[in-house]
């Protein structure tokens, strides 16, 4: 099995790699906790009579909150490839994502620029439900160590 691509060096990966990660479901403790951390309490993540009359029937996940779930499915927290996350792009959100769902992020590297110091990574990501659906995509933007140091055997 191949290294994850976050655990790789820019002079390690290539354009056209790709990788899928596990999957999470997204719970009601998630929208909860979310809602009560960033005081976004929006009426269709947070009140289920009103989300039950509206377009989608029920509450849904906020989507910053399933971009940073997805976020944390791609990392792996002993990383030393990775330097920064340098920003994102296009991120757009063309289905509701729903408490119950499980998502998982299919990811590839569209673009390489060698910089000053490191290399930045465009890195498209698709989230997408357990039917397939894609419910997140974005372009982030990953500012990488160039080559592995001699200490980081993996």
């Amino acid at each position: 099995m191949p290294e994850p691509l976050l655990m790789r060096y820019f002079d390690e990966i290539e354009v056209g790699d790709t990788q899928v990660t596990r999957g999470r479901t997204i719970t009601e403790t998630d929208v909860v906790n979310w809602c009560m951390f960033t005081g976004d309490w929006f009426l269709l993540h947070s009140d289920v009579v009103t989300s039950a009359e509206s377009m989608f029937g029920q509450r849904i996940a906020p989507g910053l909150m399933v971009q940073a779930i997805a976020g944390g499915l791609l990392l792996p927290a002993d990383t030393r490839s990775v330097i920064a996350n340098y920003g994102m792009d296009r991120l757009r959100f063309p289905v509701p994502t729903f408490i119950g769902d499980t998502i998982h992020v299919e990811l590839e590297i569209i673009e390489k620029e060698e910089r000053e110091v490191g290399g930045l990574a465009h890195i498209e990501w698709r989230v997408l439900n357990q039917n397939g659906t894609l419910v997140l995509t974005c372009v982030n933007l990953a500012l990488f160590a160039l080559t592995r140091p001699e200490d980081d055997p993996r």
